[in-house]
């Protein structure tokens, strides 16, 4: 009856790996969105959804390697920190871009809905 243990030790693993993947994806999203989308503000908006993501799901993922330590309760802390500063950065960043006159980025095509002829 040994093999309950190994296989909730296994399932984690997996779990921690899936957490792992899932934290570089976002983070890989965030970073190409930074250098492809053409303005501050919506490269902000990325930076501050996908990359907070990607970090949380990563440190979720350290936390549950680590098991029941006193680091995983820093980790914990750090998570907290990450969601709350990330994305407070990035609307700090907006707003005084948007104070000191920088302008959205807007298409250059004239969008057509059909309603014109």
């Amino acid at each position: 009856m040994s093999t309950i243990p190994a296989l909730l030790e296994n399932l984690r693993l997996v779990v921690i790996v899936v957490l792992l993947a899932l934290g570089v994806f976002f983070t890989f999203v965030s970073t190409v969105g930074v250098l492809r989308l053409p303005d501050l503000f919506a490269r902000a908006h990325t930076a501050s959804q996908a990359d907070t993501l990607g970090a949380g799901l990563s440190l979720a993922a350290v936390a549950l390697a680590l098991g029941w330590q006193d680091s995983t309760a820093y980790t914990v802390l750090l998570l907290f920190f990450v969601f709350i500063t990330n994305p407070t950065a990035a609307h700090a960043i907006a707003r005084s871009a948007a104070e000191t006159g920088v302008t959205p980025w807007e298409s250059s095509e004239e969008s057509n809905d059909g309603d014109e002829q």
